[in-house]
């Protein structure tokens, strides 16, 4: 357990990203958790580089609902204060804090209050020994570097532990965690780390999360990008509903155009994109451009169109509602969606669309 959120045992994946912002700024960070909680985020990590950020957790943890994480490095006495402020989950590597001793004090202190530690490999942090050994940072150097630190942990009695395996290589992280799989069974947190900014780096986490998870690997994620981590939560549920794991959004269904095309399909599915970014409710919305493929895909969706001359059909659960002109497409489409939405959610819940 994460706080409130089950990790492993056939839970739902869980979707985590991390803050950007400076964890000592403890307003600007709550801002950001809670934009990312309207998102969908359900685990929170934030970076720990010295005290002044730890002892600022505590101020954070009690304004914000989520779970929060505190991402340790070399300091055991940031993850004793992060654990003293009220932190749900450390993520630290054991070998990398010191002597025994105070690696016990830290899997006591995390013992006491039922958090558990997440040890995290990146292929970037192996260990010199062990890249020497493999000849650099291969998945069976990873593999081994996490296992140290679990074998570090387990020594004092401490089992209530996560593990990941990362690399920017799509092929390294898949190898690793596949070889993981096999040797453990604590849950692992998947991802592919440093992918990149937002199209390269939504291509490499669909690929290396999307294979594990489609192979059964894999209880949390986080897709890293060099982008606002509101865009990770996204193309996280992006991932698990492209998958049918879970389902939370719209999924919008959309033609990649052709000369049939009579409508400015592009600019519309970039409208309607944008206006649904904020629905929960698990709604398939398709905006299609002719009549080839067009009225099949519309009446399939909770709402659709149909595009033709200058106009387009609108669809709700595939009966038809109207033929409407392009410039009155969109709010008569956002206004079908709205209808769903308030249908789906219990009453009082504001509304997402804008």
């Amino acid at each position: 357990m994460i706080g409130s959120v089950p990790i492993g045992g056939g839970s739902p994946i869980a979707v985590q990203s991390m803050t950007s912002t400076n964890t000592r700024d403890v307003d600007a960070t709550v801002r950001q958790i809670k934009r990312l909680v309207r998102v969908g985020c359900e685990v929170i990590r934030l970076g720990v580089p010295d005290m002044d950020a730890a002892r600022a957790l505590g101020a954070i943890r009690q304004r914000v609902q989520v779970p929060v994480v505190a991402d340790i490095h070399f300091d055991y006495r940031l993850a004793l204060e992060a654990l003293e402020q009220g932190v749900d989950a450390l993520r630290l590597n054991p070998g990398n804090i010191g002597n025994r001793a105070k690696v016990q004090a830290v899997t006591r202190a995390a013992a006491e209050r039922a958090v558990p530690i997440r040890i995290g490999v990146n292929s970037g942090s192996v260990e010199r020994a062990l890249l020497k050994r493999y000849g650099g940072p291969t998945p069976e150097a990873m593999v081994e570097s996490a296992l140290g630190h679990v074998a570090i942990l387990e020594r004092e009695g401490f089992h209530q532990i996560k593990i990941s395996l990362k690399a920017s290589d799509v092929s390294r992280t898949l190898d690793a965690y596949r070889i993981m799989a096999q040797r453990v069974d604590y849950p692992l947190h998947v991802g592919v780390t440093e992918a990149g900014t937002l199209v390269q780096g939504t291509v490499k986490s669909a690929m290396g999360i999307g294979l594990l998870l489609a192979e059964g690997i894999g209880d949390t994620i986080r897709v890293s990008l060099t982008a606002p981590p509101e865009e990770e939560v996204r193309v996280a549920y992006h991932i698990l509903r492209a998958l049918g794991i879970r389902r939370r959004g719209v999924e919008l269904v959309s033609c990649p155009t052709c000369s049939r095309t009579e409508i400015d399909l592009m600019g519309l599915a970039r409208k309607v994109e944008r206006a649904v970014s904020g629905v929960k409710a698990p709604l398939t919305v398709a905006v299609m451009g002719c009549i080839v493929n067009g009225p099949g895909e519309a009446k399939e969706a909770d709402v659709g169109i149909a595009g033709g001359h200058g106009r387009g059909i609108l669809f709700r659960k595939g009966k038809v509602l109207g033929t409407f002109a392009e410039k009155n497409l969109l709010p008569a489409l956002l206004a079908e969606v709205e209808r769903l939405e308030r249908e789906a959610e219990p009453p009082g819940n504001s509304r997402n669309i804008q």
